[in-house]
C-alpha cells in the first residue's frame, strides 16, 4: 500500500479525504498580511470569505515552497512509505515545480523509496476527480507505477471549463486586459473558458449575458462526454449555489451523468475566479484539449 498525497487545490471535501485516506498539503492565503492556511473545507466559511471579496477586500495567494513538500513527504519515506503525489496544474502555479525540486532531493536520500508526481494539468474539482481516481486504483490493488502512468495518460481527458460574474478577477490574475475587463462588465460579456493541453487557461468564447454562460457549459458537456452514465461530474461554485443546481439540471437532459458532485470552490482558487465563478469538469473526449501543431 503506497500513500496517496494532493494539494486544498484539489477541492475535495475533508471528510472525503479521510475516508479516501488522501494526505493533503495545504495552500495558504493571505488577507489584510494575515495567512490563513486551508487546512480543513469544514472550517471554511465560504459565504463569509466571497462576500468579503465583493466588498472589495483583497486576497492574495503564494505557491508552496520546496520545503512545505519535504515537510510533508520526507516523513512517510523515512517510514517506508512510497507516495504517489497528485498536484494541481503547473500551468497555473508554480507549486508543482516545487514539488518536483523536493522529490528530486528526496529520491538522493531515499534511493530504495518511490516517488512519483502526476501533473493533473487541472484545478479544484479537476485535480479533484484525479485524486479519487487514483484512490480507486489504490483500492483495486494497482500498483504505484501503474497508478501513475494511468493517471499521467488520461489527465488529457479530462475536460474543464467554466466562466466568471465579475473579470476583474481574472484581470487581476493576468488572464485579460483591464481594456477587455471594462468593456466585459459594460456589456455583461461573459468569457468562457477552458484548460488547455499545457494546463493553462485560455478563453475559447464570449458570449452575452450569465444565463447564455451556463448554457454554453452544458454543451459543452453534450459536446464531450463520453460514457456519461458511468462518470462522476464535478460542478464548484464560488458561493452561487443556485446556479450551480441550474447547471446539473441542465446535464440530466441529454445525458446523464451516473454521479454530479458539487463543491464551492476553496479559497485558493477561488481568490482568482471570484465570486460567481462557475466550473464543470469530467473525463471526456480527448479532443477537448486537442494537441499543439
Amino acid at each position: 500500500m503506497y500513500e496517496i498525497i494532493t494539494d486544498t487545490s484539489a477541492n475535495l471535501d475533508a471528510a472525503l479525504l479521510r475516508q479516501q485516506g488522501i494526505g493533503v498539503i495545504p495552500f495558504s492565503f493571505y488577507i489584510d498580511g494575515q495567512e490563513t492556511r486551508c487546512t480543513d473545507t469544514e472550517q471554511f466559511d465560504a459565504k463569509a470569505f466571497y462576500n468579503g471579496m465583493r466588498r472589495g477586500t483583497p486576497v492574495t495567494t503564494s505557491q508552496l515552497t520546496p520545503q512545505r513538500y519535504l515537510d510533508c513527504f520526507a516523513p512517510l519515506l523515512a517510514a517506508g512509505r512510497d507516495i504517489l503525489f497528485v498536484g494541481m496544474s503547473s500551468g497555473v502555479s508554480g507549486s508543482y515545480a516545487s514539488a518536483r525540486m523536493a522529490a528530486a532531493q528526496l529520491q538522493e536520500e531515499f534511493p530504495q523509496r518511490k516517488l512519483r508526481l502526476v501533473d493533473t494539468l487541472s484545478a479544484s474539482l479537476g485535480e479533484g476527480l484525479q485524486v479519487l481516481k487514483a484512490a480507486e486504483y489504490r483500492a483495486a490493488g494497482i500498483d504505484l507505477d501503474t497508478a501513475a502512468d494511468r493517471l499521467l495518460e488520461e489527465r488529457h481527458r479530462m475536460c474543464q471549463v467554466f466562466t466568471v460574474e465579475d473579470l476583474r478577477y481574472l484581470r487581476r490574475s493576468g488572464r485579460i486586459s483591464n481594456l477587455k475587463a471594462a468593456v466585459g462588465t459594460v456589456l455583461q460579456i461573459k468569457p468562457m473558458l477552458k484548460g488547455d493541453p499545457q494546463g493553462q487557461i485560455v478563453c475559447f468564447a464570449q458570449v452575452r449575458g450569465r444565463k447564455k454562460s451556463i448554457e454554453v457549459l452544458a454543451e459543452q458537456y453534450d459536446r464531450y462526454i463520453e460514457d456519461a452514465e458511468n462518470e462522476t461530474v464535478a460542478i464548484v461554485h464560488a458561493d452561487c449555489p443556485q446556479e450551480a443546481e441550474e447547471l446539473a439540471r441542465l446535464l440530466q437532459r441529454n445525458h446523464p451523468p451516473r454521479k454530479i458532485l458539487t463543491a464551492c470552490y476553496e479559497p485558493m482558487t477561488g481568490s482568482h475566479v471570484g465570486p460567481g465563478a462557475l466550473a464543470l469538469f469530467f473525463y471526456g473526449k480527448a479532443s477537448f484539449r486537442p494537441a499543439q501543431k
